[in-house]
């Protein structure tokens, strides 16, 4: 596999690669809660707001927050006209949905403020990696957890019912859904695999070009004749309620 030689944009590496390989959890659980005319959604960790732009597509009205401003001004060229994102929670609406499809054990501060203020038996869903075995992505971010800090931190894989728990929700199911990700080259897998922020604190630590060079390697078994990558993986989200 040649090194990629395409510069970094991460944001719209995620929008332009990455973030499509996800539309079946997006679209497992808006079927899953409902969501149509007249759904009231607020998407946590927007991105350039594909999930919102799937719900807004529904019928629902959309909000949307990220941090990543880069993100956020990718949401907003693409989605409809007066929908709101930005870079910091809004109120909560009310919503009857609320949504994390890429938590990280430090969402529980924006889940807090969201969820305090907002109606009772709304839906809270978070999503996030499903087993190890179940995923073929696990080898390659295992890179990431080597690289950074001696490997001391792994923040792509967050605790979703530690979460809902430490939140004050109530369970309310869960489910699997497989996510295959695949990309038309190595480096294009390249591209959208450091795009997902799984890999950023191993960049801090070493350097871009050291992390590249050995996610491409980690990439190699799964690299078939014609060049494309594939990998097979689960993704696991959870559904609670406001109290």
């Amino acid at each position: 596999m040649t090194p990629t030689l395409v510069p970094h944009h991460p944001a719209r590496d995620w929008a332009e690669i990455q973030e499509r390989m996800l539309v079946p959890l997006y679209e497992a659980v808006y079927e899953r809660l409902g969501v149509g005319a007249g759904s009231r959604v607020l998407g946590l960790g927007c991105g350039s707001g594909l999930a919102l732009l799937m719900a807004a597509g529904r019928g629902a009205r959309v909000t949307g927050a990220d941090r990543d401003h880069a993100r956020v001004e990718l949401a907003r060229e693409r989605l409809p006209e007066g929908v709101a994102v930005g870079g910091e929670p809004p109120g909560a609406g009310p919503y009857d949905v609320i949504t994390a499809f890429h938590a990280t054990d430090g969402l529980l501060p924006e889940l807090l403020a969201v969820t305090r203020s907002a109606q009772s038996g709304a839906a809270v869903v978070l999503a996030g990696w499903g087993p190890p075995e179940r995923c073929a992505t696990e080898p390659v971010l295992r890179v990431a957890e080597r690289l950074a800090d001696g490997g001391a931190r792994r923040g792509f894989r967050a605790d979703l019912d530690g979460l809902v728990a430490a939140a004050g929700l109530h369970p309310a199911g869960s489910g699997r859904v497989a996510c295959p990700f695949g990309y038309a080259s190595g480096g294009s897998a390249v591209r959208g695999l450091l795009s997902t922020g799984a890999f950023d604190e191993a960049v801090r630590a070493t350097e871009l070009a050291q992390v590249e060079k050995e996610i491409e390697e980690a990439l190699a078994p799964h690299l078939r004749a014609d060049g494309t990558v594939w990998m097979p993986n689960e993704f696991r989200y959870v559904v609670a309620r406001v109290p």
